[in-house]
Order: structure tokens, then C-alpha cells, then sequence
């Protein structure tokens, strides 16, 4: 079948709005047909050129829809199931999924952008393209595995159910499966975009504070307050100083979320002895950063990196999916502002301009 995609050449910073072709599911897969997409940094990051992906590719990873055909042996989902799509299928087989940790599979085809038997169900001109991720959620349909295709309520809005197979599932689950933080302790945020706030929403469900944001753009501090933050700062000359004042001393817990090298290295400083650093965003590729290892190990603090929030997204994207439905979970109040395909470039500009937290594609 044919569709509508937001589809990446390489060397391009834009997109361009193509028609593709579909394949019908194959064994194990699922024809997806999208509602909602939602527009992240990683896609960002693509156009950017920080991260090399094969090309052309159908952009776009954060998306949920409605299940319109199943390959032969899919059992998970059928026709007319409402699904949220995860961006890193697990294989189900490997020792790292059969412990329990899909986020580190080693099975998985997902970051080739292939599906597991090593195809890609698009095309352009008779000519393969790629699902970036193997989600592609910036197209009207997707071909995805069937373990990347999650079922949820139907109750449950497409937008919102879109952000929960991404910004949503890292943000609490860094919160929760990786930092996991305590009721009554105290974090610090870097970057309130979608990643950064989602983060501040895992921290007031699980009670913690004081919640302290960190951003540049005061319309992001404003949705940080909202979404619990009980602090916001614009970081001046000292910024360890001004995390100090208010927790006396550093925070137990700090996060980064947006990827950027000079604040990577900014979050040793912000802990107190003993804390914890959590690495959520992304850099550009063959960036590395720099720590003073004796001051860390010295002080006991402890520097850890988050891969999706270590989900493991059948048993999680219900579970936020039950929280949003349960009024504990305001995703909605993430999404900045709803957008058709035809306008994903100007999201992507405001993105650039450290505008919006969360802009969202709907079909």
C-alpha cells in the first residue's frame, strides 16, 4: 500500500513529505496503521548529522496506532488493537531478554533499522528505505515486529500514547528502574524539554524533593513547576553553588537530558558525597567527556548511563498507560502543540531554538 512519510536523504537537515510503499506484514509482523507521532531529539539528531543512520529513511520513533493486519504467527495483537510502538524491538530469545533486560538486547535489529530477518518493509521508486529504528511513526503505516507493537486501552489517547514509547518510558523509567529514587529525596534536572519534564513527572510520582529544574527557556521552567518541579533555576556563573543552596550541600540524585557534552560534565558537581548521576541524553557521536575519576570515587558518588530508561516496554507501557488513565500521569500537559506531517520541518526549527517540549504529529 502506498502512504504519506516525512522520509530523510542524507545530507539533507530537512525532510521531505513522499509517498512510499507499504509491504504487507509478514511472519511476525504487524501493519500498524499511525495516528500520532511525536517529534524527539533523536530525530534531531539524524537531521543534524550527529548520528549516521542507512538512508533514505522514514523518520520518526515515538508513535502509537491502530493494528490493521498481523503476519502469520502473531499472537500478541489482532486487527483493531490500539498499540504503542517501542523503538527497540526485543528478540525474546537472547540471555539479556530472557533476564528480564529487553533494553539491552543483543538480538535486536532495531537500531539497524532493519526488521529481524534483516528486510525492510518500505520503499521509494522501487528503491529500499528505512524505518528509523524500525518504527518510521513519521509515515500513515508501519511494518513493525510484533514485540514492538504494544497493546494498550482504547480509552487511551493516540498523542499521549505515543509519548509513552518514548520520552514518557525513559523519563520515569530512568526514575524509577535505573536512579530508582526514593519518596523524600532529593533530584536535580538538567533541560526541561520532553525528556527533562518527563523525568520531573517520574520524580513527583514517586515522591520525591526537593524537584529542582534547570533550563535556559522560562517557558519550560513555567511547564516544569507545573508538572511538580518544586524549584527552577537558570543556571548563572555557579551552578553547583545554586543546586547547593537549595539542598544543602548537592543533590542525592541528578539527571541530564539533553545531551550535550559541557552538561554532561556539569553533574558530578551537583551531587552531594555518596549521590548519584544519571546520564539520559544523547550526545553526538564520538563525543567524549571528561571527570575527575579520584574526586568521584574519593566522594563515592556513582555515574550511570540510561538506555530507554531501562523499559521493558510489554510490561511498562501499560503500566504508564494505566497511570495517565488513573489522573497520576499528566502526559498530556507535555505535548506543546499538535501538528500535521506537512509541518514536521518547522517543529524540528522550533526544537533547534530550544522551543516547545513536545510536538506531536496527529494522522
Amino acid at each position: 500500500m502506498r502512504a504519506q512519510a516525512a522520509v530523510h536523504f542524507e545530507g539533507s537537515s530537512e525532510l521531505e513529505i513522499r509517498e512510499i510503499e507499504v509491504a504487507e506484514p509478514g511472519p511476525g509482523t504487524v501493519l500498524v496503521k499511525l495516528r500520532a507521532s511525536g517529534v524527539c531529539g533523536s530525530d534531531r539528531h539524524v537531521l543534524d548529522g550527529d548520528w549516521q543512520l542507512p538512508s533514505p529513511t522514514v523518520m520518526g520513533h515515538e508513535g502509537a496506532g491502530e493494528v490493521v493486519a498481523v503476519g502469520a504467527g502473531v499472537i500478541d495483537v489482532e486487527p483493531g488493537d490500539h498499540v504503542i510502538l517501542s523503538w527497540f524491538y526485543p528478540c525474546r530469545r537472547c540471555t539479556a531478554c530472557l533476564s528480564g533486560r529487553a533494553y539491552v538486547c543483543t538480538g535486536s535489529r532495531s537500531e539497524e533499522c532493519l526488521l529481524p530477518d534483516g528486510t525492510t518493509p518500505l520503499s521509494l521508486e522501487g528503491e529500499p528505505v528505512y524505518p528509523y529504528l524500525t518504527a518510521g511513526t513519521m509515515s500513515e503505516y508501519a511494518v513493525v515486529p510484533e514485540s514492538a507493537a504494544i497493546k494498550v486501552p482504547k480509552e487511551l489517547p493516540f498523542d499521549v500514547a505515543s509519548l509513552i514509547g518514548c520520552s514518557i518510558a525513559t523519563g520515569v523509567g530512568t526514575v524509577v528502574n535505573d536512579a530508582a529514587v526514593g519518596a523524600g529525596e532529593s533530584a536535580v534536572v538538567v533541560g526541561a524539554g520532553g525528556v527533562g519534564l518527563s523525568i520531573i513527572m517520574g520524580l513527583q510520582l514517586v515522591g520525591a524533593n526537593p524537584i529542582i529544574a534547570i533550563d535556559l527557556n522560562e517557558d519550560k521552567l513555567a511547564a516544569a513547576r507545573e508538572l511538580g518541579a518544586t524549584h527552577t533555576i537558570v543556571p548563572g556563573p555557579d551552578l553547583a553553588a545554586q543546586v547547593a543552596e537549595i539542598t544543602g550541600g548537592g543533590a542525592e540524585y541528578a539527571f541530564e537530558a539533553i545531551g550535550r557534552v559541557q552538561t554532561i560534565e556539569s553533574l558530578p558537581g551537583l551531587i552531594a558525597p555518596g549521590g548519584t548521576a544519571v546520564i539520559v541524553g544523547l550526545p553526538p557521536a564520538d563525543a567524549p567527556v571528561s571527570f575527575d575519576a579520584l574526586a568521584l570515587a574519593e566522594t563515592g558518588k556513582r555515574l550511570i548511563g540510561t538506555n530507554y530508561g531501562s523499559t521493558v516496554p510489554g510490561r511498562d507501557f501499560p503500566k504508564l498507560a494505566a497511570l495517565y488513565l488513573a489522573g497520576r500521569l499528566p502526559v498530556d500537559k507535555l505535548i506543546s502543540e499538535r501538528i500535521q506531517l506537512s509541518e514536521v520541518n518547522e517543529a524540528f526549527e522550533a526544537m533547534r531554538r530550544g522551543e516547545r517540549a513536545r510536538s506531536v504529529i496527529v494522522f
